[in-house]
């Protein structure tokens, strides 16, 4: 059971991060009316989310009782704060991740996309570089804390009895908080002035779904396999959304270092879940 489990979230992960990648990028270069939705709000959004579909599975594993969902609450979270403060690192680097996440699919793709014709005081190549380098610096900040946090999230998980739920909601609440924090510090004025769901629309929904069901999947994966098998799917999924923008959107053009790179994701992927069979004893004469 514990198997299928593990390979049916390691699948969805594969799926939900492709989807996000490219409904992400779309949705950060879409030009239309009014202002874009804030991608500090959409950190938040997808939190708030998170912790509702968490409260309603443990509803549904405490046999749908209110007052059952009220104790597990009480027991597993207020009644236990040094084990909730533990989630507090995690959540901070994990919302650090997700507002970078925006930071790089809005800048790397200013390359592909044509610079309006009001910005033509500036040279374009000029913007086109300094958005790769902030786009570069984006990915790469997230690689390295996103590596730590899966880690340190992997260590609470398995050594503890609590539910991947229960953990979720703690990692939940935490991570609004810090949004909450980055939305104040970062786009303040523009809330205030347009409101917290300025520039909302179906594609924006969809994109805060599906990084509210990453958060989910990746506490699964991580349960039930393991942080490195995270990496595996994680890295095979932009390889997948790569050859998409390549063969459907056509904004993409691979070069000999995506393919020996792809080689090498592969490649690792299937040595780390190679599984030779033992050999026998030689039997002795």
């Amino acid at each position: 059971m514990s198997a299928n489990l593990k390979y049916l979230s390691l699948g969805i992960l594969v799926f939900q991060t492709t989807s996000l990648v490219l409904t992400m990028r779309y949705s950060r270069t879409l030009k239309e009316e009014g202002p874009r939705y804030l991608s500090s709000t959409a950190v938040v959004v997808a939190e708030l989310l998170k912790i509702m579909a968490c409260i309603l599975l443990v509803y549904k594993d405490s046999k749908c009782s209110l007052r059952a969902l009220n104790r597990i609450l009480h027991d597993e979270i207020l009644n236990k704060p040094m084990e909730t403060l533990k989630l507090a690192i995690p959540s901070g680097i994990y919302t650090l991740q997700n507002n970078l996440l925006y930071v790089a699919l809005s800048n790397l793709d200013a390359a592909t996309y044509q610079w309006p014709s009001d910005s033509q005081e500036l040279d374009p190549k000029e913007l086109s570089a300094g958005s790769q380098f902030v786009g570069l610096m984006a990915v790469l900040t997230a690689c390295f804390s996103s590596g730590f946090a899966g880690v340190y999230f992997e260590k609470i998980l398995k050594e503890t009895k609590q539910s991947v739920w229960i953990r979720n909601i703690q990692l939940g609440f935490f991570g609004s908080i810090f949004g909450l924090m980055g939305v104040y510090i970062y786009d303040g004025e523009l809330v205030s002035k347009n409101g917290f769901f300025q520039g909302y629309n179906r594609l924006t929904w969809i994109v805060v779904i599906l990084q509210a069901l990453g958060g989910l999947v990746i506490a699964a994966v991580i349960k039930y396999a393991d942080n490195i098998l995270k990496g595996f799917a994680t890295s095979l999924s932009i390889i997948l959304s790569t050859l998409i923008s390549y063969f459907w959107l056509q904004d993409f053009v691979p070069t000999s270092v995506f393919f020996l790179g792809a080689i090498l994701v592969i490649t690792a992927t299937f040595l780390y879940g190679y599984d030779p069979k033992p050999t026998g004893n030689p039997t002795k004469a």
